[in-house]
């Protein structure tokens, strides 16, 4: 499976910005994407995840701010990103793969990874 992110770009505050991760060859592997981000010297955090069909999945500093959608069909997973503040600036990266639901959160439950889209967010 190879997953491809895009989107990325610098933005002022209260600015969006909209991400696309588009999953090819072996998508049948994954029932579930979520993106993370990762910040300098920080360690890689979830943002937000979901399943092809199913409830979806937030980290409590972007609830409300972002919105994870799917498209089956093109097998691709957006995230919206509105309100964008400095401290969302960093790297995203998408994630795949079969989770469990207690681990829709966790970096584990996810098999294949993206290579990374920048955000930067001007104050």
């Amino acid at each position: 499976v190879q997953l491809q992110a895009s989107g990325g770009g610098l933005v002022q505050t209260g600015g969006s910005l909209r991400l696309s991760c588009a999953a090819s060859e072996g998508t049948s592997s994954i029932n579930g994407m979520a993106w993370f981000r990762q910040a300098p010297g920080l360690e890689r955090e979830f943002v937000a995840a979901t399943r092809w069909s199913g409830p979806t999945y937030y980290s409590d500093s972007v609830k409300g701010r972002f919105t994870i959608s799917r498209d089956r069909a093109k097998s691709t997973v957006y995230l919206q990103m509105d309100s964008l503040k400095p401290e969302d600036t960093a790297v995203y990266y998408c994630a795949g793969g079969r989770p469990i639901i207690s681990s829709m959160r966790m970096r584990e439950g996810y098999m294949y990874w993206g290579q990374g889209t920048q955000v930067t967010v001007s104050s």
